[in-house]
């Protein structure tokens, strides 16, 4: 089942559907990737993200950013809403629908939102909206179908912060803040490993931004963006044949060996043995 809306004017691509090709993103470092959010109403599976597995439960749904690398076991029991920059570019909308570093880019990645039955019944009203609506090519047809896919990331927006653990605790300062750093890093962290750069750019002090996440249960400043560059590292070796040295300076390291020493550090193995368990384990 695959339904699309494709304008090759202005390149906008959107996607209803959950063919195995649309639920398989195994090209992460292209320029066309989209985003995803997919709905499991069926049974639970298993889904592959970045090469790590978990479970995908049972009524709920799940971000997908463009840049990550996904499968699932049982595809066909899926559906995926699919778009591009071009049709909706969760950026520009950011403040619109306050999703950018909480819903796409949250700390806790993957997030596996809960389904209430209601909730359940709301996505599917909207989705059959959505493909009666596929089938009218007029000049209103991309607003309606961008519509329709705004409501969507709001509602899933406002059930993932329900059920963020702490959420009290989460005023929408706070929340504006946690978005503006997620996505700073996102743009920034090959370049800018230190938190006192995104501190500047926050108009905050380091100390200010650490005690924020603090108080919010969330792993340090510090903490996201390495974590954030050793995820870029494993993509890198995962699904490209760049060499150490080449990773080191696309990342923003001074050598081959200050890379290396971090990677070691942070994941407790060097770059080479994660390479040779990464091939014998693609092998099996």
């Amino acid at each position: 089942m695959r339904w699309e809306f494709k304008n090759e004017k202005t390149k906008e691509v959107f996607l209803l559907g959950n063919d195995r090709q649309m639920l398989t993103q195994s090209s992460a470092f292209r320029e066309d990737t989209i985003n995803s959010i997919v709905f499991n109403f069926c049974e639970d599976q298993e889904a592959i993200i970045d090469e790590v597995r978990y479970v995908f439960p049972k009524n709920t749904v799940l971000p997908l950013m463009a840049n990550q690398y996904f499968r699932f076991k049982q595809p066909s029991e899926l559906i995926a809403w699919q778009f591009n920059r071009e049709f909706y570019c969760i950026v520009d909308h950011d403040a619109e629908v306050g999703c950018v570093g909480f819903l796409f880019y949250g700390i806790t990645n993957p997030m596996f939102v809960k389904l209430s039955e209601n909730d359940i019944a709301d996505v599917k009203l909207i989705e059959s909206f959505c493909q009666k609506d596929m089938s009218v090519r007029d000049r209103m047809q991309s607003e309606m179908l961008r519509t329709l896919l705004k409501r969507i990331i709001i509602s899933t927006t406002r059930l993932a912060r329900k059920q963020t653990a702490y959420s009290a605790l989460i005023s929408d300062d706070r929340l504006d803040l946690l978005r503006k750093f997620n996505l700073l890093v996102e743009s920034n962290f090959k370049m800018e490993h230190e938190v006192k750069f995104y501190a500047g750019q926050l108009n905050k002090s380091p100390k200010t931004l650490s005690n924020v996440f603090a108080l919010l249960r969330f792993p340090p400043p510090s903490t996201i963006i390495q974590n954030r560059i050793i995820l870029e590292a494993k993509r890198l070796l995962n699904y490209t044949d760049k060499s150490a040295k080449e990773m080191a300076y696309l990342l923003g390291f001074v050598s081959p060996a200050h890379f290396s020493r971090f990677f070691r550090q942070h994941t407790g193995v060097s770059i080479s043995s994660f390479r040779e368990d990464m091939l014998i384990s693609n092998k099996k």
